[in-house]
């Protein structure tokens, strides 16, 4: 996948459990667990914006792009 969620990093820099994360953003821990491993097809703006809101960070603290192997070798 050519997105990567460092969800985790931001996480540990603010000594937060993903549990305290779900109850403060309003997001299920399923939904977040799937967003979190980057199993998520998509994610809401409002989404991203609470997590930023309560992580104190920018979606680029959490979000990143890879260049994926995969989709290069495809397109060859």
């Amino acid at each position: 996948m050519a997105i990567i969620v460092n969800m985790d990093v931001m996480l540990a820099k603010r000594k937060m459990s993903v549990t305290e994360l779900s109850e403060r953003v309003g997001i299920t821990m399923a939904n977040l667990s799937i967003l979190k491993t980057g199993k998520a097809k998509a994610v809401r703006f409002s989404t991203l914006e609470k997590i930023c809101e309560v992580l104190e960070c920018q979606p680029g603290d959490i979000l990143a792009y890879a260049k994926d192997a995969e989709s290069d070798e495809e397109q060859q």
